[in-house]
């Protein structure tokens, strides 16, 4: 559905798609009701900066808390972590599930049009995380080693985690709900909001509570779903090479720099990432597709560790490493998207596709650890072939469900047209999936 070819008919209270010219009703709110186009264009406006101010600060503050804590593991490493602990490299990893959390929330406001922008704005904090890790780590590793007898790993967790444990308490009176319970909404605006997700699901209301829908309802939605299996296909490839996150300082540290400009070298590749995220990701809103802006950042990441795996010489092997990361997360934030648009109705299947797609691409932190040793570097050339592998698979992954939905969307508008012919109007006429 591109739902730039809608046109609102404020009188008739009706949506039109451009494509089939097939309508749909839905019903406005009282409230909403007698607004002209104009002033209905404002209050949108009005509340979707409001959505913005309230949601995304905090849940990128959060995000930049949380992979700077796991970015901490790898600066650790660099800190004397694996000598103190007596660990090996098999043993050294890290696990968390913040992301898909956000995502479903995210998708619980804005309209599919909207996701990918912001998705990609939240999902920001984790490359500049990666940036500000090996900064924070530079000047602990640096000045903080030793002081009152801690080494310079122990002051990284001490310092990162005991910011977000303050962040964590104030996130509870700030992030909402759902647009439905909402306090901070008046009566008019909380209308607004469902309103408008009612229409960008071609007449499907959005999640009330997780009484009325519990998510286990959409989990069995989404095991009996083809269309879903190949999303999460994609999302393991793209995922895969994410563990080089917890990896990268070692990875870095090959070049055979000190221990602060090993640090410091690490920062550029993400600060490149988030530029390179938030533009695809804006790009994408803007075009309404998902397809290439997908599976072109993951060749872009499987070119980098193709380089980064092939040269010898540092040079080209941090060239490889300046277009692996933005292509890795950038490819995995729109596989993530790509996920909560196809399976955007209904809401609990929406939140338990994305909740289990992240987790299934979890799995690869299981045998990561293995793939970077110490002894592995200058090329890691295992770590670097299986994660160019996994991305190759989200790609081709990415081009059957290409084809696949673009099939369902002829059905879709096949049986459109039958409906429209026998002056039906039927829930969910309209929709479309993105591709």
């Amino acid at each position: 559905m591109n739902p730039d070819d809608k046109t609102m008919d404020t009188d008739s209270k009706s949506v039109r798609h451009g494509e089939t010219n097939a309508v749909y009703i839905v019903q406005k709110p009282p409230l909403i009701a007698d607004l002209s186009d104009e002033e209905y264009r404002a209050l949108e406006k009005k509340l979707i900066r409001k959505m913005d101010i309230r949601l995304m600060p905090m849940v990128i503050l959060i995000y930049i808390m949380n992979y700077l804590d796991r970015n901490a593991i790898g600066s650790a490493r660099l800190g004397g972590l694996e000598e103190d602990l007596g660990l090996k490299g098999y043993e050294f990893q890290v696990e968390a599930a913040y992301y898909p959390g956000v995502l479903a929330t995210l998708s619980s406001w804005y309209v599919r049009k909207e996701m990918s922008l912001r998705t990609g704005i939240f999902y920001c904090g984790s490359m500049l995380s990666g940036a500000f890790a090996g900064l924070i780590a530079a000047g602990v590793v640096d000045g903080m080693d030793g002081t009152r007898g801690l080494r310079a790993w122990r002051w990284l967790f001490l310092i990162e985690g005991s910011v977000t444990v303050v962040i964590a308490f104030a996130a509870y009176f700030v992030l909402p709900n759902f647009p439905a319970n909402t306090i901070w909404l008046t009566d008019q605006e909380r209308q607004l909001a469902m309103y408008r997700l009612e229409v960008d699901a071609a007449g499907e209301t959005d999640w009330v509570s997780s009484e009325r829908e519990p998510i286990f309802a959409g989990f069995k939605m989404i095991m009996t779903d083809p269309k879903n299996w190949i999303l999460a296909a994609v999302v393991y490839g793209a995922a895969s090479s994410i563990s080089i996150n917890s990896f990268f300082p070692t990875v870095v540290a090959s070049f055979g720099r000190s221990k602060v400009e090993t640090l410091l070298l690490t920062a550029p590749p993400y600060l490149l990432a988030c530029i390179v995220c938030a533009a695809v990701s804006w790009n994408a809103d803007r075009t309404n597709e998902r397809y290439w802006h997908t599976v072109g950042p993951l060749a872009t990441a499987m070119i980098g560790l193709i380089i980064a795996c092939a040269a010898t010489g540092i040079g080209p092997r941090y060239f490889g490493a300046m277009i692996m990361i933005p292509g890795i997360y950038t490819g995995f934030n729109m596989s993530m998207v790509w996920t909560a648009n196809t399976n955007n109705r209904p809401p609990a299947k929406r939140a338990a596709a994305v909740a289990f797609n992240n987790a299934l691409s979890g799995v690869s932190g299981v045998y990561s650890s293995y793939l970077y040793p110490n002894n592995a570097g200058p090329r890691f050339v295992l770590a670097f072939s299986v994660n160019a592998a996994m991305a190759l698979v989200a790609i081709i992954a990415s081009t059957v469900l290409r084809f696949v939905l673009k099939r369902e969307n002829r059905k879709l508008e096949q049986k459109e047209q039958e409906e429209e012919r026998a002056g039906q109007n039927v829930i969910g006429t309209g929709f479309r999936y993105l591709t």
